[in-house]
């Protein structure tokens, strides 16, 4: 009988290329299962550029500048309340609170506060892919945006969880509460923060990850140093390859 020997903490990129391959829709015509164009790229979004699944849905074509390779990722906070000083609770387009009467100023500074923007490179190959799916008229119109994912994060979710499932990718451990979690979108932020931490764990490689995160904390980037259990055992032989008595 096989068992885990390792503790899987996070995705190895060969693996999130295996959950791309695997993100399929099913073809009523041909009756077969195929590649989803939408789904692979939302998943290399998610993985290259590190960004949130709110962030990633939120995406439009106006907000990509392929030729630079660039594009833009506007985060909103989705739970932010809004308040008077009477104490009254505000809606996003409240102009004079329902409470007190009085003209109400603070909402769109609240609102300008909330909203965060960053603008993070794109490697050639998912450019390319954009482009592609760009051509072919995958954006759907939605509010005057083309939008690249009309779709919720449960819909997001599901899709993963179920390419996973079709790759045979087993949950993930966390390493802080050893709890086991679904592969999942933020799964694959993970595995790119964790990706970049290890090839670069100086001060400005974190500083960079940082960036690129949409991090306010540097504590919270931090988090992404995580050491594997195979490194942790390289590290562990290492203390002991020259000295006296048995190597572990």
């Amino acid at each position: 009988m096989s068992r885990r020997c390792l503790i899987k903490t996070h995705l190895e990129p060969w693996e999130v290329s295996l959950l791309e391959d695997n993100a399929l829709t099913f073809d009523r015509r041909a009756r077969e299962w195929v590649p989803c164009l939408r789904d692979q790229l939302l998943i290399r979004l998610l993985f290259r550029t590190g960004c949130r699944v709110s962030e990633a849905l939120g995406l439009s074509v106006e907000d990509l500048d392929l030729e630079q390779g660039i594009i833009k990722i506007i985060r909103e906070k989705e739970r932010l309340r809004l308040f008077h000083a009477c104490g009254r609770r505000l809606s996003r387009s409240d102009i004079f609170c329902a409470g007190c009467g009085q003209k109400v100023t603070e909402v769109e500074k609240r609102l300008q506060e909330s909203r965060r923007q960053r603008i993070l490179p794109l490697d050639k190959a998912t450019a390319a892919m954009l482009k592609d799916f760009i051509d072919e008229g995958g954006p759907v119109l939605k509010d005057g945006r083309q939008l690249l994912f009309p779709i919720g994060r449960n819909q997001a979710r599901h899709m993963i969880v179920l390419a996973a499932k079709r790759a045979g990718l087993g949950p993930l451990t966390n390493p802080e509460t050893g709890r086991e979690h679904q592969v999942s979108p933020h799964r694959l932020r993970d595995a790119f923060g964790t990706m970049a931490m290890q090839m670069d764990d100086s001060g400005e490689g974190q500083r960079l990850l940082q960036e690129q995160l949409g991090h306010t904390s540097f504590n919270t980037t931090a988090k992404y140093r995580k050491i594997g259990s195979k490194e942790q055992r390289d590290w562990y032989s290492r203390l002991w390859k020259d000295k006296k008595g048995d190597e572990p």
